[in-house]
């Protein structure tokens, strides 16, 4: 007898890893999360390494255990888990992404934008540096899902440093003079 249990995002987070990569341990999902849709989505650890065993009391995921060493417990998509995954990605998202930024909540809230984009313009730029290597790597075959993503994250991170550029360069045109020369000396 299987538990019925309601699916959150964790649970499809953890259906759609086991969906492209199989087998894994709750630690291998939690690397595996991290390196990829942790760039967008955050990712309770405790969630993780809990949620494959919830999933496989409630047949989702099959559960083996290794007999010798750590005994670490591997899981993988059992048919109701698959069938789960499969109706939830058809089912359509008409929702807008939740953008939750610590800066631009300190911006609306009154921050120096000058300031803040000077901080600001180094992370974005970090960012977009690792998605534009990242996509330089894209082999051009196989599930474009998480190209497509990328994509739309170089997209965000180009015109969120357009943004901060354009703010750094409006604080420096109204320093007097003889700020905006000492400021081009740290540059």
């Amino acid at each position: 007898m299987t538990d019925e249990i309601e699916l959150t995002p964790t649970s499809y987070i953890v259906l759609g890893l086991l969906s492209m990569f199989g087998e894994a341990t709750p630690y291998d999902l939690k690397g595996m999360g991290s390196a990829s849709i942790g760039q967008f989505w955050t990712l309770p650890h405790s969630q993780i390494y809990a949620e494959p065993a919830r999933l496989a009391r409630a047949g989702y995921l099959s559960e083996t255990q290794e007999q010798g060493g750590r005994r670490r417990k591997r899981y993988s998509l059992a048919g109701r888990g698959r069938q789960a995954f499969d109706d939830w990605l058809g089912v359509l998202t008409p929702e807008p992404y939740l953008l939750r930024d610590v800066a631009l909540l300190k911006l609306f809230f009154g921050a120096n934008v000058h300031e803040l984009a000077e901080v600001q313009l180094e992370t974005h730029r970090q960012k977009l540096a690792e998605y534009t290597a990242l996509g330089e790597m894209d082999p051009g075959t196989g599930p474009r899902g998480p190209w497509l993503a990328l994509d739309l994250g170089l997209k965000h991170e180009r015109a969120t440093v357009g943004f901060w550029e354009q703010h750094a360069r409006a604080g420096k045109q109204k320093l007097p003079a003889r700020a905006r020369r000492s400021s081009r000396a740290r540059d």
